[in-house]
């Protein structure tokens, strides 16, 4: 009994040349094939893979957004994500929505092989040379998650409003607070997160998802 899969990649080339690499020894079979998170999760509900090979960058839907939808409609497949060795930082996110393997899309066929089975089996697999890149990727999110947590209520919503462009009058209007309270909250969220301007602090927030651009 073959292993079906799909594969979701904007490349067709990158596509074919999968298709081929698994299809050689007979064991797996490439039943759809989708350019685009929109697509893909339209295929998968007519298709039925075991397993889907997907990739992080694709138009009009990421390969992210796809997994958390795959996630919350609880589709039964197991998630392999393509990866390029600059995206670490979006591995880290499906780890924590639950991608069951992760690999890099120039991987030899016996490695791609490998974390297929691997993931078919119910293990998850994470290529080796992505483990020390991820180790670390995670813990500088746990460190700035705990940056996060020591900051109160309203440290918070200033520092979101602060990574929106707004002025310190501005932000003291929409707290209803004086200007000089600002201030002194901004001096505290500076030194809580270790940054030293606004630009560092927005920065920072906006690669925590604590407000989007």
């Amino acid at each position: 009994m073959s292993i079906n899969i799909m594969i979701s990649d904007d490349h067709k080339m990158i596509r074919e040349g999968i298709k081929q690499l698994l299809e050689l020894d007979g064991d797996m079979k490439v039943i759809a094939e989708a350019e685009d998170g929109v697509d893909c999760l339209e295929l998968l509900s007519e298709q039925k893979p075991d397993i889907l090979l997907l990739d992080i960058n694709m138009p009009n839907m990421n390969g992210i957004d796809v997994l958390k939808e795959i996630k919350q409609k609880r589709y039964p497949i197991k998630v392999l994500m393509l990866t390029v060795h600059n995206e670490v930082e979006y591995l880290v996110k499906a780890v924590d929505i639950g991608a069951d393997g992760y690999i890099l899309k120039d991987s030899d066929s016996n490695e791609l092989k490998n974390a297929i089975h691997t993931i078919y089996n119910g293990k998850s697999y994470i290529q080796p040379s992505l483990i020390p890149a991820l180790n670390s990727k995670m813990i500088s999110r746990d460190n700035d998650m705990a940056k996060i947590e020591s900051l109160t209520k309203r440290e918070l919503e200033i520092l979101i409003l602060l990574s929106e462009g707004l002025l310190n009058r501005e932000i003291a209007e929409a707290c209803d607070i004086r200007e000089r309270t600002v201030k002194n909250h901004i001096f505290n969220i500076f030194k809580k997160l270790d940054v030293s301007d606004r630009t560092q602090a927005a920065v920072f927030a906006i690669k925590n998802d604590l407000v989007h651009i």
